[in-house]
Protein backbone atom coordinates (compact mmCIF):
# COMPACT_ATOMS: atom_id res chain seq x y z
CA UNK A 1 0.00 0.00 0.00
CA UNK A 2 2.76 2.54 0.82
CA UNK A 3 5.02 1.64 -2.17
CA UNK A 4 1.68 2.09 -4.64
CA UNK A 5 1.22 5.56 -2.54
CA UNK A 6 4.61 6.46 -3.23
CA UNK A 7 4.56 5.39 -6.92
CA UNK A 8 1.27 7.99 -7.50
CA UNK A 9 3.09 10.65 -5.56
CA UNK A 10 6.26 10.47 -7.96
CA UNK A 11 4.22 10.46 -11.18
CA UNK A 12 2.18 13.34 -10.19
CA UNK A 13 5.21 15.36 -9.04
CA UNK A 14 6.78 14.16 -12.34
CA UNK A 15 4.16 15.65 -14.05
CA UNK A 16 3.64 18.83 -12.19
CA UNK A 17 7.39 19.26 -12.89
CA UNK A 18 6.64 18.77 -17.32
CA UNK A 19 3.78 21.43 -16.60
CA UNK A 20 5.96 24.12 -15.30
CA UNK A 21 8.91 23.68 -17.77
CA UNK A 22 6.70 23.68 -20.30
CA UNK A 23 4.86 27.03 -19.24
CA UNK A 24 7.79 28.08 -18.65
CA UNK A 25 9.01 27.81 -21.95
CA UNK A 26 6.61 28.59 -23.71
CA UNK A 27 6.81 32.30 -21.19
CA UNK A 28 10.82 32.49 -22.21
CA UNK A 29 9.41 31.92 -26.15
CA UNK A 30 7.53 34.50 -25.88
CA UNK A 31 9.97 36.40 -24.74
CA UNK A 32 8.60 37.25 -21.38
CA UNK A 33 11.91 36.16 -19.46
CA UNK A 34 15.36 35.60 -19.78
CA UNK A 35 17.66 32.52 -20.70
CA UNK A 36 15.88 29.93 -17.92
CA UNK A 37 18.09 28.07 -15.38
CA UNK A 38 21.10 26.27 -16.66
CA UNK A 39 21.81 28.14 -19.95
CA UNK A 40 23.92 31.07 -20.96
CA UNK A 41 22.98 34.16 -22.80
CA UNK A 42 23.57 34.31 -26.23
CA UNK A 43 27.20 35.18 -26.69
CA UNK A 44 28.74 38.05 -28.72
CA UNK A 45 29.38 37.12 -32.21
CA UNK A 46 33.52 37.88 -33.02
CA UNK A 47 34.66 38.44 -35.97
CA UNK A 48 37.65 35.76 -36.73
CA UNK A 49 40.93 36.16 -38.91
CA UNK A 50 42.25 33.92 -40.98
CA UNK A 51 45.99 32.90 -40.01
CA UNK A 52 48.05 33.69 -43.44
CA UNK A 53 50.30 30.79 -43.22
CA UNK A 54 48.15 27.67 -42.58
CA UNK A 55 44.73 29.44 -43.28
CA UNK A 56 43.00 28.47 -39.52
CA UNK A 57 40.36 30.46 -38.71
CA UNK A 58 41.67 31.92 -34.96
CA UNK A 59 39.66 34.55 -32.52
CA UNK A 60 42.51 37.72 -32.36
CA UNK A 61 41.69 38.39 -29.00
CA UNK A 62 43.43 34.70 -28.24
CA UNK A 63 46.05 34.10 -31.07
CA UNK A 64 49.45 35.34 -31.52
CA UNK A 65 49.84 38.06 -33.46
CA UNK A 66 52.55 40.45 -35.35
CA UNK A 67 52.46 43.47 -37.27
CA UNK A 68 53.35 43.22 -41.01
CA UNK A 69 53.32 46.24 -43.29
CA UNK A 70 51.08 48.28 -40.72
CA UNK A 71 48.56 46.02 -40.17
CA UNK A 72 48.04 42.90 -37.14
CA UNK A 73 48.11 39.53 -38.63
CA UNK A 74 46.76 36.83 -36.54
CA UNK A 75 47.99 33.22 -36.03
CA UNK A 76 47.06 29.85 -34.62
CA UNK A 77 50.80 28.40 -33.71
CA UNK A 78 54.14 29.97 -33.07
CA UNK A 79 54.96 27.78 -35.40
CA UNK A 80 53.00 29.68 -38.17
CA UNK A 81 54.18 32.78 -36.56
CA UNK A 82 57.73 31.36 -37.33
CA UNK A 83 57.04 30.73 -40.80
CA UNK A 84 55.37 33.76 -41.74
CA UNK A 85 58.40 35.77 -40.49
CA UNK A 86 61.07 33.53 -42.24
CA UNK A 87 59.12 34.15 -45.98
CA UNK A 88 59.37 37.91 -45.31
Amino acid sequence: MYFRFFLIAMMVLFALRAVARFMGGLAQGAGKQGPGRGQRPAEVPVKMARDPVCGTFVVPGKALSTTAGGETVWFCSEHCRTEFARRR
